[in-house]
């Protein structure tokens, strides 16, 4: 288990605020991560790397001559917040254009795609890498949908590479996309892993078994088969890469491979090193050359215990850009030039536009918001462990703690604001934006959405009606749509939202007194809740699970009916 933490909430900026204390000669942390502590030449291309925390060397490890220029570290298991990911490459930024790469969750394409959008307005050319080369998450014909593991080491090495080489942003983004399509992985597990602060794994394996297509988030593997010996284990990792190994000579590939054995947490490095005789020795039966490989930790999940394998079909281009020299934390090879120390101007969390004060009637809506939000705080400290549970079995085992996480820095922000004289409409897009921030993740950035569109359909002026507040939540729920892509029937937190807000429009259209109308509409919520349950799910990262997220509801959607029925109980609208 983890051991030695602090505050849980705070293990992740600790870790990254250890790791450039202990290394100043690599990293300077800023707000988000860290980024190089040396000068890069004007106008290269930048490559900034990111995701959730436990994954050490990823990603602040990756940071330095011949790989990454920047890292956004999110909290542990979960993505970081867009706000993060721009400060971090504003922090990183040559003038040549930005590459953001990342692995394919849907946290990370929601928060790096948001940064993405608002430093291209800016005029910065950013280009983004979603990693997927986990064999057992998609099949070979959708290679793009699968989630991205350990072969990140290999496509930020050749991005990182071709940046230092002085290439252009297209001819990065074309080199880091060839590696990734190129590169294949699939993982084992013998045990879950343990959260900061947690009592218990987020899941267990079956005493002699092994669990394969596992998720370096947390999740278990798709199916269990019995522990087998070092070479067992070995056999079975290179008989699912190889499955789509192509033919020498086919787009340039020489036979040659990057080969990566790599520990999850637990697993001793001696043996892995017993492991990898028996890999070396199929890979040499059917004629791949490894070249510089590596064993040991190279994208851990915590303390799990497991192994992955990866290997990435290598052309001459490829190989010249894996052995370039690279000098990081944790990742060095070959010498590289003397770069001078640097000073780091965007190095702190950006601040708030002032606040303009709101109505009388819209702060004393603010007030309310305040209270809901506190509310809403406590229920996420009280069910934590119970949404963790539900997450672990087909997701990664945070949404409790993330959960927690918004709803206090939500609370926080919403109450600043309000002690400040703001309205109903700017409490609440404050209160949003600290929601994104404080969480991270897929929840933190939809539930951002939803306070910063209720927000937005309220405004600091005009007093709220039921039908006004009705439209706002309305809002919210396109907002969470159009950001996340989810409809009803995908298992995800849609399937209670759609039937909310449609209960409660209606009841007030039909002129139920609004606190009655909410009331009916968390009852409808609660029940679609339950209902997911029969679904399997079709997005996120308990997609890749299949059929082991029948018979469990989904965390999203209970914690949202948890919230909205808390409100309801505690007549939270009953004055409107």
């Amino acid at each position: 288990m983890t051991r030695l933490f602090n505050d849980p909430s705070s293990f992740a900026t600790e870790a990254v605020a250890g790791m450039a204390s202990a290394y100043p000669q690599y990293l300077t942390a800023v707000h988000g991560g860290a980024v190089r502590a040396t000068a890069s030449p004007q106008g290269q291309v930048a490559l900034v790397v990111g995701g959730g925390s436990g994954h050490y060397p990823a990603f602040a490890g990756w940071v330095g001559p011949g790989m990454a220029h920047g890292a956004v570290c999110g909290n542990v298991f979960a993505s970081p917040s867009a706000s993060q990911a721009y400060s971090v490459v504003k922090a990183a930024d040559n003038g040549g254009g930005v590459v953001l790469a990342y692995g394919n969750y849907a946290g990370d394409v929601l928060h790096f795609g948001q940064a993405a959008e608002r430093l291209r307005a800016e005029g910065i050319d950013v280009r983004t890498i979603e990693v997927s080369d986990d064999v057992a998450s998609a099949p070979a014909d959708q290679l793009r949908k699968r989630r991205g593991v350990c072969g990140d080491v290999v496509v930020f090495k050749i991005a990182g590479a071709a940046a230092e080489a002085g290439k252009s942003i297209d001819e990065v983004e074309a080199l880091a996309w060839k590696a990734n399509d190129r590169t294949r992985s699939l993982g084992v597990a013998f045990d879950g892993c343990t959260l900061p602060g947690a009592g218990e794994p987020l899941f267990h394996v079956p005493a002699g078994q092994m669990s394969v297509g596992l998720g370096v988030h947390g999740e278990p593997g798709i199916y269990e088969v019995p522990m087998g010996s070092a070479a067992g284990v070995a056999d079975l990792l290179v008989d699912g890469v190889l499955a789509e190994a192509p033919a020498i000579g086919t787009d340039g590939y020489t036979g040659r491979a990057i080969v990566l054995l790599n520990g999850l947490g637990t697993i001793k490095v001696e043996e892995l090193y017993v492991t990898w005789n028996r890999v070396a020795e199929r890979l040499s039966q059917v004629g791949i050359t490894p070249v510089l490989p590596e064993v040991g930790e190279l994208m851990t999940s915590l303390d799990m215990a497991g192994v992955s394998l990866t290997l990435t079909f290598l052309d001459d281009e490829l190989e010249t850009l894996w052995t370039a020299p690279v000098d990081t934390i944790a990742f060095r090879r070959g010498a590289v030039t003397h770069r001078e120390h640097r000073d780091v101007a965007s190095a702190e969390e950006p601040h708030a536009e002032p606040i303009v004060p709101g109505s009388e009637a819209s702060r004393a809506l603010a007030a309310k918001v305040v209270t809901a939000l506190q509310l809403m705080q406590q229920v996420t400290v009280d069910k934590e462990e119970e949404l963790g549970h539900l997450d672990a079995i087909a997701g990664d085992g945070d949404h409790g703690q993330g959960m927690r996480f918004g709803a206090t820095g939500a609370f926080s922000a919403a109450k600043d604001a309000a002690q400040a004289d703001a309205g109903a409409g700017t409490t609440l897009v404050r209160a949003g934006a600290q929601w994104a921030e404080s969480a991270g993740g897929t929840s933190g950035a939809l539930w951002g959405s939803m306070l910063t569109a209720i927000g937005g359909v309220l405004g600091d002026q005009e007093p709220a009606t039921a039908t006004t507040v009705a439209d706002a939540v309305a809002a919210a729920v396109s907002a969470v749509q159009r950001l996340g892509g989810a409809k009803p029937g995908d298992k995800t937190i849609v399937d209670s939202l759609v039937p909310f807000t449609q209960t409660l429009s209606s009841a007030v259209e039909g002129g139920t007194r609004f606190a009655d109308a909410w009331r009916q509409a968390s009852d409808a919520a609660q029940a679609a809740a339950d209902q997911t349950a029969d679904f399997v799910s079709r997005l996120g990262r308990s997609r890749v699970l299949g059929n082991k997220s029948l018979g469990v509801p989904d965390p999203g959607a209970v914690s949202f009916s948890l919230l909205m029925k808390a409100l309801g109980d505690a007549g939270t609208f009953d004055a409107l």
